[in-house]
């Protein structure tokens, strides 16, 4: 079973580039096919070479434009050739040298199997972050378990599957591509697991560091329910978001200002192809411990 791994870079983080590529290069039993992907960047020099002895290779393609994260990585992905492909961001690395042997054995074993999302540790020794677990019960990082979304810089995935439910949504930009992408996969009849054993080191950055990341945060959440989603469950799930949104954000006018402005944009503008989700879907999302109300 071979092994790719997609990395994308805006060519402004060279060292951290460099550290990452190394980090997919020197895995043991790897060989690992690293792909460079230049978000509308030229993709910076790398001096990490793989292994004396190693088939792993590294190539590099340039996009004109930065076209954003769900649509460099299918870019990405069309130019790997594994079966199992990594999604590694740029600032990031693997924690050890044995996580593809890892990931490659559960996917081989497990033909249901289509994401492994990874545990993300703070390089600095943080408690992490509550995101970095997909799922409600996030307290303990150190536990596996099955899940319904995951999270797009730390994880594997089966191509095959990948390509079958039509990749990541390219129209979204950033922001919950991963979970659109999960729910149909899940409705596929498709496995995604939180697996603590593999780990990836990540600093600690909030996502609102990203100056567009409120008004594309609710615009897609939209998009999400109104492509996936039966009516009745898209509407309990953005009423949710609305509420949930309103407490969390609730000493920041100018969060809600813009939050609200990407929620109506995604109420009238086009989400895409729309296919909503099997009723007995959103029942196992129900028993997996996630509905998709919230």
């Amino acid at each position: 079973m071979k092994i790719s791994c997609v990395i994308l870079t805006m060519g402004n983080r060279v060292a951290e580039l460099n550290r990452a590529v190394e980090s997919a290069l020197n895995q043991i039993d790897g060989d690992v096919e690293v792909v460079i992907v230049g978000n509308g960047a030229d993709v910076p020099e790398v001096s990490a070479t793989p292994p004396e002895g190693s088939s792993a290779v590294v190539k590099s393609i340039r996009l004109d434009r930065n076209t954003g994260i769900p649509a460099g990585r299918n870019r990405g992905v069309e130019e790997c050739s594994g079966d199992v492909v990594l999604f590694l961001d740029d600032d990031g690395w693997y924690a050890d040298q044995k996580v593809v042997a890892h990931v490659r054995d559960r996917f081989a074993t497990e033909p249901d199997l289509a994401v492994i999302s990874f545990r993300v540790m703070d390089p600095d020794g943080g408690i992490g972050q509550r995101r970095h677990v997909p799922r409600l019960r996030a307290g303990d990082p150190q536990r596996s378990s099955p899940v319904t979304t995951f999270l797009g810089g730390a994880s594997a995935i089966r191509r095959s599957a990948f390509l079958q439910v039509g990749g990541l949504p390219e129209r979204f930009f950033y922001a919950h591509e991963e979970t659109d992408l999960a729910w149909r996969l899940l409705g596929e009849g498709y496995r995604i697991e939180y697996d603590a054993e593999t780990v990836m080191y990540h600093p600690q950055v909030p996502p609102t560091r990203h100056a567009e990341f409120y008004r594309l945060n609710a615009r897609n959440r939209v998009w999400l329910a109104r492509r996936n989603l039966p009516w009745p469950l898209a509407v309990l799930y953005l009423t949710n978001w609305v509420v949930l949104t309103l407490i969390r954000e609730r000493r920041s006018p100018h969060a809600i200002k813009a939050w609200f402005r990407g929620f109506a944009e995604g109420l009238r503008t086009p989400a895409g192809e729309r296919r909503p989700m099997a009723w007995r879907t959103a029942w196992r999302m129900v028993k997996l411990g996630r509905p998709p109300i919230v």
